[in-house]
């Protein structure tokens, strides 16, 4: 099958490498620079798993800025390109996923679409509407993905589930697409509307961020109360119903995903009653003030903000929960500098970044760091964070 993939970060290019093995699949970006990359095989982004599958000799795959003539020979366009939360219209900004799906239309109009990208709910079938008014009736089809940065190969390749939204026949041929290309062990697959399977994406999204908010907030308890957080979550966790996964405190939940799907959700409620969703995304804001608070009482001279990123083994910056605490200890005029490996400007929101780690240990009299880090260990009387059981979890 000929299959287009537009977009080319975590979940589409994941996406593009997982169909190519078995597929003659095009990979479109409007950055020369990511594409160059790709036609190298070389990966964009951070991602081993991802970059060792580049380099397999006999993976259909090709890179290109020529969207329109990728189109006009695909069977099926997958769209994978970013939806950023747009906080003065209250929702993602969509307008990627709506250009890309009427130029394909334009140019190949019975050719299905698949949207990968996280949309709001009821957002694929408005779609579908206006295409099918103007440029045919092809399925347009929504594919929710539950990648994590820095093993998005990995979890393209062994999902935890496959959801389709779409027509019946549809959708279970899009399934069967992908379950093709994955191990044997196939994951559970569930077909369901296109709106049902949005609701999926910003519902299971939600679940995390209030998992992350709830042991952040059981820590404030803890540091307020001069008590050792480590077996209270400890204690809590062994309940087989609670378990001992995802309960790290940190700086609050952030990254690409959580933050903007969690005010999404909340948005969609807004004919709907509710109080825990909008506490969700409240509880997030008043973690990074309180451990802005926790900072700023040490009275430190100049901070320095141990990475950026939100987890090991990822270079994605964006919304991270640290940058919620940088901003706020700046607010009270304490310097700031930052140690930061995957940016490569001299400065990061006016606060100097400085590339050599042992400078920057010198430089600064309390290191602030979501996640600890072996690296750390020689200043560990200077480190301030919350990271109770050593990484990710």
């Amino acid at each position: 099958m000929r299959i287009t993939v537009v977009g080319t970060g975590y979940v589409g290019l994941s996406n593009a490498v997982l169909l190519a093995a078995q597929h003659r699949v095009t990979a479109v970006d409007i950055v020369p620079e990511r594409v160059a990359a790709i036609t190298r095989r070389q990966s964009p982004i951070e991602d081993a798993e991802l970059q060792r599958r580049l380099h397999d000799p006999a993976l259909a795959l090709h890179a290109t800025l020529d969207a329109a003539a990728a189109y006009r020979d695909a069977e099926l366009v997958v769209i994978a390109t970013p939806t950023d939360y747009d906080p003065e219209s209250n929702f993602f900004d969509t307008s990627s996923v709506e250009q890309v799906a009427a130029a394909a239309r334009a140019v190949n109009p019975r050719v299905p679409l698949v949207i990968r990208s996280t949309v709001p709910v009821g957002f694929t079938d408005r779609l579908a509407a206006s295409l099918a008014t103007s440029l045919g009736d092809a399925p347009t089809l929504f594919m929710p993905e539950f990648l994590r940065e820095g093993s998005a190969m990995h979890d393209s390749l062994h999902p935890s589930r496959v959801i389709v939204g779409g027509p019946p026949a549809d959708a279970e041929a899009v399934a069967a697409l992908w379950t093709a290309v994955m191990p044997p062990a196939a994951p559970p697959v569930r077909l369901m509307t296109a709106t049902e399977a949005e609701a999926v994406k910003l519902f299971a999204n939600t679940y995390l961020a209030m998992r992350v908010a709830f042991f952040n907030e059981l820590d404030s308890y803890a540091a307020h109360h001069a008590l050792d957080a480590l077996p209270i979550i400890e204690g809590v966790g062994l309940d087989p119903r609670i378990g001992m996964h995802y309960n790290n405190p940190s700086f609050g939940y952030g990254g690409y995903c959580l933050p903007k799907d969690t005010q999404q959700l909340l948005a969609n409620y807004f004919d709907v009653p509710q109080t825990l969703i909008k506490a969700i995304v409240e509880s997030n804001t008043t973690r990074k003030d309180f451990i802005a608070r926790e900072i700023i009482r040490r009275n430190p001279r100049r901070v320095g903000i141990y990475r950026l990123v939100m987890k090991s083994g990822s270079d994605n910056v964006r919304t991270s929960s640290v940058q919620g605490i940088m901003k706020r200890i700046k607010a009270r005029g304490i310097d700031v500098v930052v140690y930061e490996p995957v940016i490569d400007t001299p400065t990061f929101f006016n606060s100097p970044v400085e590339r050599c780690l042992d400078t920057f240990k010198r430089a600064c009299d309390l290191i602030v760091a979501n996640r600890v880090s072996p690296a750390l260990a020689d200043v560990r009387e200077k480190v301030y964070t919350r990271d109770l059981f050593g990484g990710d979890r």
